[in-house]
């Protein structure tokens, strides 16, 4: 990077993000824009993915060094250096304070603050699309998406999902995915972060594309589909033009649908709001959330759903001294504090749920430091093979240290195919159930026919 001169008349940009929304804005926005200049993007949330470079391949022929990734922390003092005109804030899950904290320490530091709006950011398909986005992370987009793919199907309707971005290697080499089998998620490496999103989809035998060039993934997922579903990540707002836009709010977290950006947008923007976990949730709760929603959006349809969980062996948890472990996200910047793998070891009656806290080895105490809300259960914190390699660690230390009989894992990916555990793995699965069956389909059919 190099600061600018008064000579150079282009608008110099810096993007705040954290590997996925900030390179698709980027791509659609400004990649072909002569008369601006990114000079950086910065990155949070995600572990080790500042001090790499968003390749020339990617960012295109105005910039043939690519483009550096630098942590967020130092924000003042790069828009100082880089005499940045304007921050355009790029990635998700962050309470309203945070973003307008965001905000003051740019316009403090002299430049303009921009948090980009859908209609630049979404592309249009030829195919219809069914979009399921949150208002938080960690609230049920995944059985809710694998639940719609399963109503598309018996529609006799060919369906390829498309996943939020997770692109956590070699950006180039995962520019434009594509995963049907097991070896797939071998051959490209992935992570157990992308496993946990991917592995599902392909066991009910739907295509998964993921990756960094949303257009060229559109454009290949829609020569093979009838119907493209776009799977969200965190809380963002999808990537393509919805035909039916889905919307989960969590009333374990009520108030969280208005006080989260751009969790509450996409209420705004909703079709269709499904109240999940209603089963799990006081019934309060869940009216105020629903109130709520219905204040932001009265032109949406609501629908009140259960969450079911179930275990693969519940005898073998009975009785027994559990560490349960949860998809990481959701315990982290997803603020929560137990999952489905916590309600399904209660349910058999697990004698107690045991803390791995004290046996932290490496980033997974570090995550405890940053996140004391995730301790009591283990996340699963997959982004890369060191971060495996401290879950299977701190799992192994426990079981040397005769505090644990079973592993109770909530994360929807099958951890046995990643890491070694020499006590019973149990899986704990989680599923979506209508209160009021046959209106989710109704809504597809509807959207569909239009």
């Amino acid at each position: 990077m190099s600061a600018s001169t008064s000579a150079d008349p282009r608008e110099r940009i810096l993007v705040l993000g954290a590997a996925g929304r900030d390179f698709h804005d980027f791509n659609l926005m400004y990649r072909d824009d002569p008369g601006v200049e990114v000079v950086a993007f910065t990155a949070t949330q995600i572990p080790d993915i500042d001090g790499r470079t968003y390749p020339a391949e990617l960012a295109g022929p105005l910039y043939p060094a690519g483009i550096p990734i630098v942590d967020e922390a130092n924000l003042e003092q790069l828009i100082a250096r880089e005499r940045v005109d304007t921050v355009v804030l790029a990635y998700s899950d962050l309470a309203h304070t945070q973003v307008m904290h965001l905000a003051s320490r740019v316009i403090a530091a002299g430049a303009d603050f921009v948090v980009p709006g859908a209609r630049r950011t979404t592309l249009r398909s030829r195919r219809p699309v069914v979009a399921v986005t949150a208002v938080r992370t960690g609230v049920g987009k995944s059985q809710t998406t694998r639940y719609v793919a399963g109503l598309l199907r018996e529609q006799g309707l060919r369906v390829v999902a498309v996943r939020h971005p997770m692109p956590y290697g070699d950006l180039a080499a995962q520019a434009c995915q594509r995963f049907e089998t097991h070896d797939d998620l071998v051959r490209h490496e992935c992570t157990i972060e992308e496993r946990e999103e991917y592995e599902p989809h392909i066991d009910a035998g739907v295509v998964v594309y993921a990756g960094v060039d949303y257009a060229r993934i559109l454009r290949e997922a829609e020569a093979e589909a009838d119907v493209v579903l776009w799977d969200g990540g965190n809380n963002d707002l999808p990537f393509y033009a919805p035909d039916l836009h889905i919307v989960l709010a969590d009333p374990l977290r009520p108030g969280d649908e208005a006080a989260y950006h751009p969790g509450e947008a996409n209420v705004r923007m909703a079709d269709l709001v499904l109240v999940a976990k209603c089963d799990s949730a006081r019934p309060e709760d869940v009216a105020a959330v629903e109130a709520s929603v219905r204040t932001l959006n009265p032109r949406a349809e609501v629908l009140r759903c259960d969450s079911p969980v179930t275990l693969d062996d519940p005898a073998a948890v009975a009785g027994r001294r559990v560490v349960v472990v949860e998809d990481g996200p959701t315990l982290t910047h997803g603020s929560m504090s137990f999952g489905a793998g916590v309600v399904g070891a209660k349910d058999a009656g697990a004698e107690s749920v045991v803390d791995p806290a004290p046996y932290a080895v490496g980033s997974l105490a570090d995550t405890y430091e940053r996140y004391p809300n995730a301790r009591g259960i283990l996340p699963a914190m997959g982004y890369g093979e060191a971060q495996t390699r401290d879950l299977e660690a701190t799992i192994r230390a426990m079981v040397v240290a005769g505090v644990v009989d079973v592993v109770v894992s909530g994360t929807p990916v099958d951890l046995t195919r990643v890491v070694t555990v020499d006590v019973p793995l149990v899986r704990a699965r989680y599923s979506l159930a209508e209160q009021e069956p046959g209106r989710l389909e109704a809504a597809l059919r509807r959207a569909l026919d239009r």
